[in-house]
């Protein structure tokens, strides 16, 4: 298995990688050495939150090192009229009778509150490569479906500011 980003994504995936590795780390080792020295380990709550402060940063570091690892490198250019990468997409919903405003991006980048949305989501696969005025069917699961017709498309680019989805 294979997760589509952008140069940018896996630049910025290698930067927080950097900074997890030569930074934090020897931080966070230095923390749970001083931690230690507090006392009876299995009431040292210093000791405990420490170590779980490494631990998350160790757990992030091998996520970051195996999305780099097994990625491939997708561009992000469509045609003028095309919903592609980094668009900001307004539809119509016909069944609630209002619109909504998305931006198709990579998973790593996808945040559904601030309208971001994957590329990989039911919402995002449906939208990508249609035009303005095609209406298409966004099946969100083996039950539910709906449509949504295409209103406007904001060609957009990959901006570098937009961060990667932390956890």
């Amino acid at each position: 298995m294979h997760d589509e980003l952008t140069k940018i994504d896996i630049q910025k995936m290698q930067e927080e990688l950097e900074h997890r590795r030569n930074v934090l780390r020897p931080q966070l080792i230095e923390e749970v050495k001083v931690a230690r020295g507090f006392g009876d380990l299995s009431e040292n709550f210093e000791y405990k939150a420490a170590k779980r402060e490494k631990n998350h940063n160790d757990s992030r570091i091998r996520y970051l090192e195996r999305m780099i690892a097994t990625a491939v490198v997708i561009g992000t250019d469509s045609a003028a009229d095309e919903i592609g990468l980094f668009d900001t997409v307004t539809v119509f919903m016909e069944d609630e009778n209002e619109e909504a405003v998305f931006r198709i991006v990579t998973t790593l980048r996808q945040n559904p509150l601030e309208g971001l949305i994957s590329k990989e989501s039911p919402v995002g696969g449906a939208l990508l490569g249609h035009k303005v005025g095609d209406t298409v069917h966004i099946q969100v699961n083996d039950r539910y479906g709906y449509d949504a017709k295409i209103v406007k498309i904001e060609k957009g680019t990959d901006d570098e500011d937009l961060p990667i989805t932390k956890y």
